[in-house]
């Protein structure tokens, strides 16, 4: 592991990075490299993720659909995401443009945090089962059991790969390949 800062050590965004971090450690937050970066916490609770993509510099909260966005910064990482929400950023500019802003969700995020504030999974975790599932569960009740056992997360990923699918038979194809997973508790992205 280098002593050199996370940030420094990136080809593209590390000055983008290094400025998210330092405005991340200036309002108390703790930083741990968690899934290969840097990660914020407080009390020992995730709050915000800064990471480098191809395209931008990303800061994310893990629980930014509890946050108050009068200006319209965080978006939407994916379709399916229930709870994180995120900013994009291209250039020091923007970011210095934008501190004000990110300094006040931060300090929003870490209230909630203190607050012991959750997300409500709850609300919008049914989604429908596509019919070429209902139909491999008739014929095999094992299976069906074995998919009811998952954690609401896992079988809402699977769900969402399952019916992504535009054809039936890719539905089907996709429901077969999974079954052998699911019927030891994997989900889709755990590690085999």
């Amino acid at each position: 592991m280098s002593d050199q800062p996370y940030a420094a050590r990136l080809e593209t965004w590390s000055a983008e990075m290094a400025i998210l971090d330092e405005i991340c450690r200036s309002c108390g937050l703790v930083e741990e490299i968690k899934w290969r970066v840097p990660c914020f916490t407080h009390g020992g609770k995730n709050v915000a993720i800064v990471n480098g993509f191809s395209d931008a510099c990303v800061l994310s909260f893990f629980k930014g659909v509890l946050l108050d966005d009068p200006m319209g910064l965080l978006e939407k990482p994916g379709p399916n995401t229930r709870s994180a929400r995120i900013i994009r950023f291209t250039s020091t500019s923007r970011i210095e443009a934008c501190r004000p802003e990110i300094i006040r969700l931060l300090k929003q995020a870490i209230e909630n945090e203190t607050k012991g504030l959750k997300v409500d999974f709850a609300k919008d975790r049914d989604m429908d089962r596509p019919s070429e599932l209902t139909a491999i569960f008739e014929r095999d009740p094992l299976f069906e059991a074995a998919f009811d056992q998952l954690t609401p997360g896992r079988q809402r990923g699977y769900l969402i790969h399952f019916t992504g699918a535009k054809q039936s038979a890719t539905r089907t194809n996709r429901i077969q390949k999974a079954r052998d997973r699911i019927l030891v508790g994997k989900g889709l992205n755990d590690y085999p």
